[in-house]
């Protein structure tokens, strides 16, 4: 692999623009070389052999020959910046020469202050979590009813706080005659959720102190608060190790370029002031994930160091290949399903004869909802093969825990699976439905729908280390906070499966049918005895609203916590919606009212162009007017412009074909089935075109804030903390 995708490829995401522009010199040096062999074709020849020989020969007295200086001129303790200036030119290029070294002089200054400012946040955080660990440590002494009277207990504590720190020298405490458990009258605990993407200001805005207890449940939810941050701090310093590491070898490799093309001795000399500065130099942060090693493994891993290594450096996931296996094999299950499901449909002349359509349009709802969810499933096994590609940092927006993050192959995989299940389910119907030999098993085959959604939800819900468990609990948490949406804070993750679920609606519908099929106990057309019904009426208009109304809910509830209009005129957009969800079933159920259907139609309408509007331009970050890109934005990750444009049309169209449900409701009930089938299917490929560019454009805000890691909220608060917090 050619260095230039190495070195993007290692790149921290949000740090992209810290880097070293390694593409930019490289094209400088590449117009260099081009005018020197379209002016000088002679000397170019001489001066490549030149270097040829010259390099075997390179060695410590060649410092004393070099064609550069490089000149510091600040050196203030924050920040150091370099120069470079030339001894002698030679004719030939010089002026490229010149931009070359100025641009390598701003990237190397860049690199350098950014990288000097992270050590010293790094410092800074290593500091607050000593404090933590020793409030830790005196808490388990604390909650453990250890004896802490006279020297022996100061001691004891001491040689703690030692073997804690991973380092030769020895926590110093303040007072060595002073108990130092007492400093705990001091320490409150915090009890704060955080989203993945949050700030400081949100960390102190949304801190929730209370009185610190001696309890061992406190003391479990400090460890395992204070666990979780050693673990993403660790993450941090390698991370920031890399970042050194990678930048210095960018710099070595593009001044090895200018020598062979320029013949300059320049090298040596400038690699040896980048080793110098503070780039060059991590000691400190070495230093600091040595002592974070030897901290987790003492006080979180038993002192077992193969144990706290593993969950401090989780390996990286291998491709499976049981996974593309089964992948593929439920794939070509699931075509061969639906080509046995389409023959049955055509010999039994189901959709031609009233009877077989009647009995379609009782059968179809009941699979419908699987419908949904696989189309749902491909479309986000689509977004992770995009975001992977194009670098978007998906596992951090959504705060997965590192290394469970589900591949494209994994959620393919899943929905494969699930449409094998579906398409064998459906086809059982057929078969036992339409065969006499099996009348008498009529109200069996009625159950098939029934056990299908009722395995699922075990697969779901299963508490057993299987099929993904930890996404499972993720998406499980999600959900519950969205369903109790006004009683939690609002995290990313929240809002977006709250957004999902927006585009879901038919398939929730689906799911009261069942309620209504076997709850009342209806097995023969079962719609429209269904419709007969208040409750099913009922539930048919409330779970519509449900969605949109948990999305208003959690856009309240994010106004009232950060007092950003935006969050309010967002609610709005979702309330108009449920206006408009609120007309259209009712006109639904009320199907030749004139009245509710221009209230309908008009809802719809406006519901439709707020939302689109918002889409584009407040979720994906779209027409902005002075961008340097033509009504996008000033940075687009693809690299197309018409693919943006392209999805602002669909974006539009696929909207649009919302309102269509308005005008389907006086059709036949087949058409209409039809009709309504289709429309929500574009509304979920309309949501996972959504999900691409908004992710995009939340991955870009933290770009532009170098928002690369969690701000995780600490077990402890201490009194003088709190104070500079408010007066902050």
């Amino acid at each position: 692999m050619k260095f230039g995708k190495e070195f993007k490829k290692e790149k921290v995401p949000e740090w992209t623009e810290a880097y070293m522009d390694y593409n930019g010199l490289k094209q400088i040096l590449r117009n260099m070389r081009a005018y020197r062999q379209n002016n000088h074709p002679a000397m170019n020849r001489t001066l490549s052999g030149f270097y040829r020989q010259s390099s075997r020969r390179y060695n410590e007295e060649d410092l004393e020959n070099q064609a550069i200086e490089i000149k510091t001129l600040q050196r203030d303790g924050s920040r150091q910046l370099f120069e470079t200036v030339f001894i002698e030119q030679t004719e030939g290029g010089v002026e490229f020469e010149v931009t070359f070294f100025r641009k390598l002089d701003e990237e190397l200054n860049k690199a350098n202050n950014f990288y000097k400012d992270k050590v010293k946040g790094m410092m800074d955080e290593a500091n607050q979590l000593n404090k933590q660990m020793e409030s830790l440590i005196a808490l388990r002494i604390r909650v453990e009813k250890r004896s802490f009277k006279g020297s022996n207990s100061n001691s004891h504590y001491q040689q703690e706080q030692s073997q804690s720190s991973g380092s030769e020298e020895k926590v110093k405490v303040a007072d060595q005659n002073h108990d130092p458990v007492e400093a705990l009258e001091h320490v409150k605990i915090n009890n704060t959720p955080q989203s993945p993407v949050s700030t400081i200001k949100d960390v102190l805005r949304d801190s929730k102190v209370e009185d610190l207890s001696y309890g061992k449940g406190n003391l479990r939810r400090a460890e395992q608060q204070l666990r979780v941050a050693f673990i993403e701090f660790y993450h941090k310093l390698y991370l920031l190790k890399q970042y050194s590491y990678m930048n210095l070898l960018a710099f070595s490799k593009i001044m090895k370029k200018y020598e062979k093309i320029t013949s300059r001795k320049a090298s040596k000399l400038y690699m040896e002031v980048v080793d110098n500065s503070d780039l060059g130099d991590s000691d400190e942060i070495i230093d600091l994930m040595e002592r974070v090693e030897a901290t987790f493994i003492k006080n979180f891993s038993k002192s077992n160091r193969s144990e706290g290594m593993k969950s401090l450096r989780p390996k990286q996931r291998r491709e499976n290949h049981i996974v593309t296996f089964f992948s593929g094999f439920f794939s070509g299950c699931t075509i061969a399903l639906l080509v046995a499901i389409a023959l049955k449909i055509e010999l039994h002349n189901l959709a031609t004869e009233e009877e077989g359509v009647q009995y379609l349009q009782s059968i179809f709802p009941l699979y419908s909802v699987f419908l949904y969810a696989v189309l749902h499933l491909l479309m986000y096994a689509a977004n992770i093969y995009f975001w992977r590609r194009y670098r978007i940092n998906y596992p951090f927006i959504f705060g997965f825990k590192r290394g469970t993050e589900l591949e494209y192959r994994d959620v393919f995989l899943l929905s494969t699976g699930l449409a094998v299940l579906a398409s064998s389910g459906f086809l059982a119907n057929l078969r036992l439905d339409m065969d006499s030999n099996t009348q008498k098993l009529k109200k069996v085959t009625q159950l098939v729908p029934l056990g299908l959604v009722t395995l699922v939800l075990l697969l779901i819900f299963c508490p057993l280390n299987i099929l993904y468990r930890t996404s499972r609990v993720f998406f499980i948490q999600c959900l519950f906070r969205c369903i109790l949406a006004p009683l939690y804070p609002v995290t990313f993750p929240d809002f977006f499966l709250a957004d999902q679920l927006t585009s879901q609606m038919q398939a929730l519908r689906s799911c009261v049918l069942y309620i209504c099929y076997y709850g009342l106990g209806k097995y023969l057309r079962r719609q429209e005895k269904c419709h007969t019904h208040g409750l099913y009426n009922t539930l048919y208009f409330v779970i519509a609203v449900i969605p949109y109304w948990l999305r208003f809910l959690q856009c309240l509830r994010r106004l009232i916590e950060g007092r950003d209009k935006m969050n309010g005129y967002n609610a709005l957009t979702y309330l108009s919606t449920i206006i408009a969800v609120v007309f259209r079933t009712i006109y639904e159920l009320r199907k030749e009212s004139v009245t509710w259907m221009v209230f309908a139609l008009i809802s719809s309408a406006v519901a439709t162009l707020v939302n689109i509007y918002w889409d584009i331009v407040f979720d994906w970050g779209l027409l902005r007017r002075h961008s340097k890109n033509f009504y996008l934005r000033d940075k687009l990750i693809v690299s197309l412009k018409i693919v943006y444009v392209v999805a602002m049309v669909l974006d539009i169209l696929l909207r649009a074909a919302w309102m269509q449900l308005v005008l389907a409701f006086n059709l036949h009930s087949a058409h209409k089935m039809g009709i309504t089938t289709t429309v929500f299917s574009l509304e979920i490929i309309r949501r996972g075109i959504w999900n691409f560019f908004r992710l995009e454009n939340e991955h870009l805000n933290n770009v532009g804030r170098y928002r690369a890691f969690k701000s995780l909220p600490l077990p402890f608060a201490y009194s003088n903390d709190q104070k500079e917090g408010k007066d902050e």
